[in-house]
């Protein structure tokens, strides 16, 4: 074990001062442990933080941004041929309306497209996770979004790496963790509304997850709900990621990373007529792996929150909550 987790205190060992906004990183310039602190304290106090110079291929996200463009022009008859309804929704199209949030009454206003892990077939987690299915209308749509899956893959683990830093574990803690873990790429689409719309685009939820990794926020709409109540817009600067921590990561700390509601509201009226398209990459630990918190995130002040259990039974636990499968 490296460290002592949740270190930053300033010279009177007081907390410091709670920022109103969350904080732009850089990957590139700063230190690897001044990144891990940085990083591990946007969470702390907002479950989420933004990151730039991150190094994913350019080029690739911007044909992925075309290919998901490409597919959601499709007619519904179209897309509806690779419904991911026989799948609880994880891999293929779940249509416009469908999806809702845990303990919302009303559908999100989105449709999207699910791709996930490849694993050979004799593979022992292969029953936990059902095969991808792809548009035969798309050229290239299969070759890119395999190869934008593993950038996300390969930007996640670095985070990962920071995360393990600032809760005081060595540095490659995670690798095991997530290996051939159920983690999800979505292409998601919010069609245009009125000017005179009113609501949300996708209501108040957190994410299953570890972490979430999204590209595509700088398009406005992303809420966040801080400690105090306040819903505060999360929009990063073209290209950055928006991370945020997901439940699997609350329960492996005990709560002291918190998983945020987070909601999408619609823009202002001069930008309701113009879709929105986001990517968000929702990394899972391995579907057999057992989530119980970390030992130094429990003491008499921090007493244990949750019982153990596996990133399956977890997941589908939650997709019975939001409707994608059927008690």
């Amino acid at each position: 074990m490296r460290g002592t987790p949740f270190p930053r205190r300033n010279a009177a060992n007081v907390p410091e001062a709670s920022l109103e906004q969350v904080p732009l990183l850089s990957l590139t310039s700063m230190a690897k442990e001044d990144f891990a602190s940085a990083i591990g304290e946007s969470f702390r106090q907002f479950g989420f933080a933004m990151v730039k110079d991150h190094g994913m291929d350019a080029a690739l996200v911007d044909e992925g941004w075309v290919l998901a463009r490409t597919f959601f022009a499709l007619p519904d008859d179209q897309k509806r041929r690779y419904d991911a309804a026989a799948n609880g929704g994880q891999r293929g199209y779940t249509a416009f309306g469908r999806e809702i949030a845990k303990g919302a009454s009303e559908n999100d206003l989105k449709e999207f497209w699910h791709v996930g892990r490849d694993l050979p077939a004799d593979d022992p987690l292969t029953a936990t996770m059902p095969a991808n299915i792809w548009p035969r209308e798309i050229q290239q749509f299969q070759s890119v979004f395999r190869r934008l899956y593993a950038e996300f893959d390969r930007f996640g683990a670095r985070i990962l790496s920071a995360i393990a830093l600032y809760l005081g574990l060595e540095e490659n803690w995670f690798d095991d963790a997530v290996e051939n873990g159920n983690s999800i790429l979505r292409l998601l689409h919010y069609p245009p509304v009125s000017p005179n719309a009113p609501g949300i685009r996708a209501g108040a939820h957190e994410d299953i997850n570890l972490i979430t990794l999204l590209l595509g926020a700088e398009e406005g709409g992303l809420e966040l709900k801080d400690r105090q109540g306040n819903w505060l817009p999360v929009v990063p600067p073209p290209g950055a990621l928006v991370i945020n921590v997901g439940d699997m990561l609350q329960r492996l700390t005990n709560h002291r990373l918190h998983s945020t509601s987070h909601r999408v509201v619609n823009p202002p009226p001069e930008r309701r007529g113009v879709a929105r398209y986001s990517m968000p990459f929702f990394l899972h630990l391995r579907p057999d792996f057992l989530i119980e918190p970390l030992p130094q995130c429990v003491d008499a002040a921090h007493p244990r929150r949750d019982p153990p259990i596996t990133a399956h039974d977890y997941l589908t636990e939650r997709l019975r909550e939001i409707g994608l499968i059927k008690a």
